[in-house]
């Protein structure tokens, strides 16, 4: 089986507001999906978390490399492309690309094997896995509000991030984790992103150290990018000084940005984003490379339907990554496909055994938002 084409479409008209400095308009392209067709019929889809216009020119890069190549090799593929594309810009827009084809070409892979992908990848530790829903921040008493719209939907744990944290003062920013965790109760997960890699983030060691502190008396369970993302010995000197969990590495893409530091004890727990880090190749490598240190995996997961259902198989195959992000409320996860996530009485959801990654886009919704014949239609 063969890769006959590849195409991309950007997302438009409900993108979420992402917290940034420069914040997003619900028609920015910055979530685009990736179709791997082959010559059998067969079709993958992927994710990337990269504008439209980015994929489609890496794409016209990368063709001449994926064309004809087998569909059922991800790993070798995505490796072949690396390689041959490093001089280009490794660690930008062509390394997103070729994440998204290696998540299609799992899916492929998948599909042709009547596999889920979470067995291809080294086999199923577990058969659900808890997602936490994934909220940006907002005065205290909106913010609670909020919450408690989204544990009526299930949801036992809970992230909230950047927003007006670490923006004003440290009253303000007790006063926000105090909200969440009245409105949550004593007993559900929560997580505070600070959001580290906001283009104006300005806080030191400093303030991340005594901020931790804070999060404690409240059994935050992770403190979430808390310093600008490349401050490698402020986050060792974080971590081994934190009464809280460290967590990171969001924005690195390839295994070779994680290594250094998974091996110097920067992260308690790394967070490698699907459509951004290479692809599930990339990311299960990370994974055991980090459960070889210590460390947990658990996928940064601010993306789609189909970003959100390669991480629940990720999570299937590696024995620590016990959560997965959630982003509420965004029509790219909870719209476009045909069958709706649903929660246990444990607030866990279950994941896909059906072959391939296990998700089943809508075309008509999705065309709402995208162009979504050209993506599927042979």
């Amino acid at each position: 089986m063969k890769i006959r084409d590849v195409r991309a479409v950007g997302l438009r008209g409900a993108t979420p507001a992402g917290g940034w400095s420069n914040e997003l308009k619900r028609d920015d392209s910055v979530h685009t999906l990736v179709a791997v067709h082959t010559d059998e019929g067969l079709v993958g889809i992927g994710s990337v978390f990269t504008s439209e216009a980015l994929v489609r020119a890496a794409l016209d890069v990368l063709r001449p490399l994926f064309s004809g190549e087998s569909a059922l090799e991800p790993e070798r593929v995505s490796e072949k492309l690396h390689r041959a594309t490093f001089w280009l810009g490794r660690g930008g827009a062509i390394t997103h690309a070729i994440g998204g084809i290696d998540v299609a070409l799992w899916d492929i892979l998948g599909q042709a094997t009547g596999q889920p992908v979470g067995r291809l990848l080294g086999g199923r530790w577990r058969d659900r896995v808890k997602p936490y829903a994934s909220l940006l921040m907002d005065e205290p008493d909106q913010l609670a509000a909020n919450l408690q719209l989204v544990a009526e939907r299930g949801f036992q744990a809970f992230k909230i991030g950047w927003g007006p944290f670490g923006r004003h003062s440290s009253r303000k920013d007790e006063e926000i984790v105090k909200a969440a965790r009245d409105a949550i109760g004593p007993d559900a997960m929560l997580m505070v992103d600070a959001g580290g890699s906001d283009g104006r983030w300005s806080n030191n060691f400093k303030w991340a150290r005594y901020t931790a502190e804070m999060l404690a008396q409240y059994d935050v369970s992770w403190f979430e990018e808390p310093l600008k993302p490349d401050a490698l010995e402020d986050f060792i000197a974080l971590r081994a000084a934190s009464p809280v969990p460290i967590s990171g590495g969001e924005v690195f893409t390839r295994r070779q940005s994680f290594t250094p530091w998974i091996e110097a004890r920067a992260f308690d727990i790394v967070q490698p984003d699907v459509t951004k880090v290479g692809g599930l190749s990339e990311q299960r490598r990370i994974g055991l490379c980090a459960e070889d240190h210590g460390v947990k995996l658990i996928p940064h997961g601010w993306n789609t339907a189909v970003g959100f259902a390669a991480d629940l198989q990720l999570a299937s195959a590696l024995q620590e990554t016990d959560l997965v992000e959630y982003i509420s409320g965004s029509a790219y996860v909870d719209d476009v496909v045909q069958n709706e996530w649903k929660f246990d009485a444990d607030g866990m959801l279950s994941i896909p055994s059906t072959p391939g990654l296990g998700v089943q886009l809508d075309p008509d919704a999705l065309s709402k938002y995208a162009d979504a014949d050209f993506l599927l239609n042979p």
